[in-house]
């Protein structure tokens, strides 16, 4: 077996941003807890764990999430979101919540992938008046701030893996 047939790089070399899915094709729980089991294993800071996760399977939160979100047309045909927030209370890592939080959110993404489902990663916290936007539709408290959404369902759409690397971004030991 090559490194290349690896399950785990397949995974990783195979997710790919899927903006089409099947409308209406319900994902079994059994799956959506394993992608919040996977969010979960996700390395924090500290041992902090500052995440929250925000599960929206409601058809009309889904079309509400759709128009707060400008890139988010695709949450009319997903199957669920999870919305990926932290809170920056949680000790002296505090600061280091997003970094937290993105790891657990490329967590969902590939852990979906690995199950079947296509994802893509809707940004939130660094877009002014989207965080509001997002915590207005779903009731998020002021003091928690939203990181991102994942859209996730059965993909409508197939993309090739991705190959290669461009090792013009790649410095070895010094710039």
């Amino acid at each position: 077996m090559s490194l290349r047939e690896d399950r785990a790089v397949q995974v990783i070399l195979g997710r790919r941003s899927i903006r089409k899915f099947q409308k209406d094709k319900k994902i079994e729980p059994e799956k959506l807890d394993i992608i919040l089991e996977c969010a979960q294993a996700a390395p924090t800071a500290g041992g902090t764990r500052p995440w929250h996760f925000v599960v929206v399977d409601d058809r009309h939160l889904l079309d509400a999430l759709a128009e707060a979100h400008p890139y988010g047309k695709m949450l009319r045909e997903a199957s669920l979101a999870i919305v990926v927030c932290g809170d920056p209370t949680l000790s002296d890592h505090a600061r280091y919540w997003e970094e937290d939080c993105s790891a657990a959110m490329q967590n969902i993404l590939l852990a979906s992938y690995a199950l079947g489902l296509g994802s893509v990663w809707l940004g939130v916290h660094n877009s002014p008046g989207r965080p509001e936007a997002i915590r207005q539709v779903l009731g998020i408290p002021d003091c928690i701030n939203v990181l991102s959404i994942a859209a996730i369902g059965y993909p409508a759409e197939v993309k090739e893996p991705h190959r290669g690397y461009d090792s013009n971004k790649v410095h070895h030991n010094k710039w």
